[in-house]
């Protein structure tokens, strides 16, 4: 299966997915995000031409004084900018987690394989071994050997599967973060949602599809070998498990490829993703239910070519044990794909210049203390360092203002509290929602300048004011 998921908020570790289109299934685990008023330019030396001072400072994350309150910032009190802030800041980026051991980059996507993956490759190893030593007696202890070549060939049939998903997605220009092979089975991780609903039905069949061809490759293989050979029964054992994924995958319900398909049929009679995604997560929260129920009473039964079993054993406790581990992945990939796809609807109130503060400009120069005295006869909550031309520079970071303390804010310049501006720190203020998060998470950074597309400084964006936005906007309800 295929995975997209929305950019984390600036500070967040990348290791909370907000959006899980698909959850891992065995054998495969598709899981796939009015103008305001015009602002002072801070740092044209110009801020009173267009709004004038105001007579008090905005509260921390309520955005520019101009502009309506960004639909995420908690109120914090009214305070100036000399007062505001608890020196922590957001948390920095860590580095993207890697996800186990890398075996390589097939068509620039990173594939790794999890932990996870060692122990389902001993459960398949000791379970095959089991059959095999039913078929074939006479390979003794190497049917061991034998079993775990099976789990190997089976989890890269799983990655064929994946990769089916990955170049659907390059092919539609859709950035992949990595692919993973786990517990479950397979991981594609789409970073972005597909923008037709044609695209997102190719982008989910691709995957069973390969399965379908897979297993007819191999069935076309076995014609060529003997039965009851070593060859034989590994090749019919990959045709088999081959088709239970793809059959799988095509159920009709979230987060499998079947309720993508689905999904993106609702989306295209509807026109609406979200009536899509809501019809399909709850077909897949009814799969969860049936699995719950129906996979044990089908093993007891007979039904799955298994002998019927009157009494109750182990196999009949393993058999609801995997019955419920399965229900619990659907149950929860469903209702995260709702989750996320009512956080995609509230994305687009994420707006720079909703969020941006108001900022004063001063020179590298000044002293602490006569810059907060300008900013809080300003109404402003930010310092933009410029040269004698009006240029900015850099930022004067919050935390840092806060680590000063107040008898020593006349002796010290603003400018060893500043960061140096660079590319990424320029945002513009037009940027909203999963365009604003990818901006700030190219670049991570605890303030950024926001400019208008003439390039003149519109003010100064807090990561710290758009992370509480954006974690308002996933608490929020349709």
């Amino acid at each position: 299966m295929h995975k997209a998921h929305t950019p984390p908020a600036p500070g967040r570790p990348e290791g909370d997915r907000l959006h899980k289109a698909h959850t891992p299934t065995p054998g495969s685990g598709d899981r796939t995000g009015p103008q305001q008023p015009s602002a002072p330019a801070p740092g044209t030396g110009r801020s009173g031409d267009r709004n004038g001072p105001q007579p008090s400072a905005p509260a921390p994350g309520t955005g520019h004084p101009d502009h309506h309150p960004a639909p995420s910032a908690p109120a914090r009190g009214d305070r100036h900018l000399a007062h505001s802030g608890d020196g922590k800041g957001p948390a920095p980026q860590r580095p993207e987690p890697r996800g186990g051991l890398l075996m390589g980059r097939p068509f620039g996507v990173p594939v790794y394989v999890a932990p996870s993956w060692f122990l389902v490759a001993a459960l398949i190893t000791w379970v095959f071994g089991g059959q095999l030593e039913r078929v074939l007696p006479e390979l003794g202890a190497a049917r061991y050997l034998v079993s775990l070549f099976f789990a190997v060939a089976f989890y890269a049939s799983v990655l064929v599967h994946e990769l089916a998903h990955t170049v659907a997605a390059l092919r539609f220009k859709l950035p992949v973060r990595r692919i993973q092979l786990q517990f479950f089975g397979g991981v594609s991780e789409i970073e972005k949602e597909a923008e037709t609903p044609g695209r997102e039905f190719v982008l989910a069949f691709v995957g069973p599809l390969l399965s379908l061809v897979l297993a007819g490759v191999f069935y076309a293989a076995v014609q060529t070998v003997e039965p009851g050979t070593v060859p034989g029964v590994l090749l019919a054992g990959l045709m088999i498990s081959n088709l239970i994924v793809a059959a799988f995958n095509l159920l009709p319900g979230l987060p499998l490829d079947g309720g993508r398909m689905l999904r993106a049929v609702v989306w295209k009679i509807t026109g609406k993703p979200m009536k899509g995604t809501v019809a399909a997560a709850w077909v897949g929260r009814a799969l969860a239910v049936s699995v719950l129920i129906g996979l044990p009473l089908l093993t007891q039964s007979g039904a799955l070519g298994t002998d019927a079993v009157d009494n109750v054993g182990m196999d009949t406790v393993l058999d609801a044990l995997l019955a419920a581990i399965l229900a619990a992945i659907i149950w929860t990939g469903a209702g995260n794909s709702l989750r996320m796809a009512r956080l995609r609807e509230h994305l687009p109130e994420l707006r720079a210049r909703a969020l941006t503060r108001r900022a004063v400009p001063v020179e590298s120069d000044t002293p602490l203390s006569e810059a907060l005295r300008r900013a809080n006869a300003a109404g402003a909550r930010a310092l933009v360092v410029v040269d004698a031309d009006g240029k900015p520079l850099s930022l004067v970071r919050e935390a840092a203002i806060v680590g000063v303390p107040e008898h020593r804010r006349p002796w010290v310049a603003v400018s060893g509290l500043a960061q140096d501006l660079t590319d990424g720190m320029r945002v513009s203020a037009e940027l909203s929602g999963e365009e604003l998060l990818d901006a700030l998470r190219a670049t991570p950074a605890t303030e950024y300048l926001v400019v208008e597309e003439t390039g003149e400084i519109y003010g100064v964006l807090s990561a710290a004011d758009v992370e509480r936005a954006f974690v308002k906007a996933m608490a929020r309800p349709s």
